[in-house]
């Protein structure tokens, strides 16, 4: 069954390459690139290429935006706290019908879910990967994760 997205300006390059070049920022930008690097003990280059990468994405697909979360940052539909993961795992649980989804996030504007299935068109990989991480959650798996969240045993 076949849906149709708002356009989205990317690239197919991939992202994931490295090259090496001389950029000059302007001093607010490294100041903030730099504190944000002490507070993640990240290096330098890590955090503006991370930064870097969201500005494409969200320029590249209006409407999406990234938060941090205890998972890591994720993107997520502006306006809502709903993560695009999320209208994608329900999409694809109702076959891919449009109508169907709009219907179940009726509160949502058509744009809004258009942004979430526009970007999951560009980043499916990154979306699979974060729905089957969050499929994978069990009680076994939060007890060896974070065992301070399971009742105590009397």
């Amino acid at each position: 069954m076949g849906y149709v997205v708002m356009q989205c300006n990317a690239r197919s390059e991939d992202y994931m390459s490295k090259i090496q070049s001389s950029l000059r920022y302007n001093k607010g930008n490294y100041t903030g690139i730099k504190q944000l690097s002490l507070e993640s003990g990240k290096e330098f280059s890590t955090v503006a290429n991370e930064l870097i990468e969201e500005a494409l994405k969200a320029r590249q697909c209006p409407g999406i935006i990234f938060s941090e979360g205890i998972t890591g940052r994720r993107a997520r539909i502006e306006g809502t706290g709903i993560d695009v993961w999320e209208i994608i795992r329900d999409f694809h649980g109702m076959n891919d019908n449009l109508n169907d989804l709009k219907e179940a996030y009726h509160w949502l504007t058509e744009r809004q879910i258009r942004a979430a299935l526009a970007y999951y068109k560009l980043y499916s990989q990154e979306i699979d990967e974060r729905i089957q991480r969050n499929e994978s959650i069990n009680q076994t798996s939060i007890a060896e994760r974070a065992p301070y969240l399971m009742p105590a045993v009397k």
